[in-house]
């Protein structure tokens, strides 16, 4: 039988939880609780649309211009968000990870960067899912393989569902975001402008929970209100179902997008991305939370989605 588009389909199940991962960039294709679905999925032979699920390292969100300078090198990565003109994402999205564990709650894989243009580091990472009564946990590390330090950032994708998938289903859902500090883009490329009090956007503001509407948001934010630690984004539908995702300090930053996508109408707001990041946008630029592996060093961390 033909390995599909998306690659070996490696299935976790316990505690009313069913997930699919994909093993091209060890991506979260699929997840349910008791038959409901969590996040927007797609099919196992199509060509993962829109990042959904997938694991964005050595770092998450944009590079702007794809270029930045690091340890007095300058750096230039492949354009890989062409209409903006960013390098966008990360490395691994289509990378084949190769199976290190496989058991029927948990799964480890893991795959290597290699250096390349843009990126001279050989960084492996490794991407363990785990089940458990609290959900489904993603646990990425990143370890330097190579001889000298090398930048990383790391985070998921997942598109969050409160009830029902469906085009513009996000404006019915109502939306918790504990986060009382924005980072301004530029509207035509989404480069970042400036880190600014949500009090100054009430647009943006959901630290109060409230309908999400026709609000677009595709913003990185911080200033996270934490309970132990633990930052929590909860997407609800009208009667209270939904999906929440949770964190710990490892990530200081969550990009939120409510999936516009105007040239995927049928996909336009389906679901709402939330991308807890150990870094904000363009970190290999401003450095804000941007991590430096020295040569044999790792570094982990993790994220929780559960049903509500």
């Amino acid at each position: 039988m033909a390995t599909p588009v998306s690659g070996r389909q490696l299935t976790l199940t316990g505690h009313g939880y069913e997930a699919v991962i994909a093993s091209v960039g060890a991506t979260l294709r699929s997840l349910t609780h008791d038959g409901r679905d969590l996040i927007v999925a797609f099919a196992a032979d199509e060509v993962r649309p829109d990042y959904r699920g997938a694991t964005l390292a050595p770092w998450p969100n944009r590079v702007v211009d794809g270029r930045y300078a690091f340890a007095g090198a300058e750096h230039r990565l492949p354009l890989t968000e062409p209409a903006r003109g960013h390098a966008l994402h990360g490395l691994v999205g289509w990378l084949e990870f190769a199976d290190r564990a496989v058991e029927s709650d948990r799964i480890v894989l893991v795959a290597v960067v290699q250096p390349q243009a843009g990126y001279p580091f050989r960084v492996e990472v490794e991407v363990e899912y785990r089940l458990g009564a609290d959900g489904l946990t993603q646990v990425v590390t990143g370890r330097n393989l190579g001889a000298d330090a090398a930048p990383w950032g790391t985070g998921p994708h997942p598109y969050l569902v409160a009830d029902a998938v469906g085009p513009e289903a996000v404006d019915a859902w109502r939306l918790a975001l504990p986060a009382s500090e924005v980072l301004t883009v530029t509207e035509d490329r989404l480069s970042p402008i400036a880190l600014e009090p949500v009090d100054a956007h009430p647009q943006w503001d959901f630290r109060t929970p409230r309908l999400i509407g026709e609000t677009f948001i595709d913003h990185a934010f911080t200033a996270l209100e934490r309970t132990d630690g633990v930052a929590e984004v909860l997407v609800t539908a009208a009667d209270g179902t939904g999906t929440a995702i949770a964190w710990g300090e490892g990530c200081p930053w969550v990009q939120v997008h409510t999936a516009d996508l105007p040239a995927s109408p049928a996909s336009t707001r389906q679901g709402l991305a939330v991308e807890p990041m150990s870094c904000a946008p363009d970190a290999f630029n401003s450095g804000a939370g941007l991590i430096v592996l020295a040569p044999g060093e790792a570094h982990e961390t993790s994220w929780t989605i559960r049903a509500v």
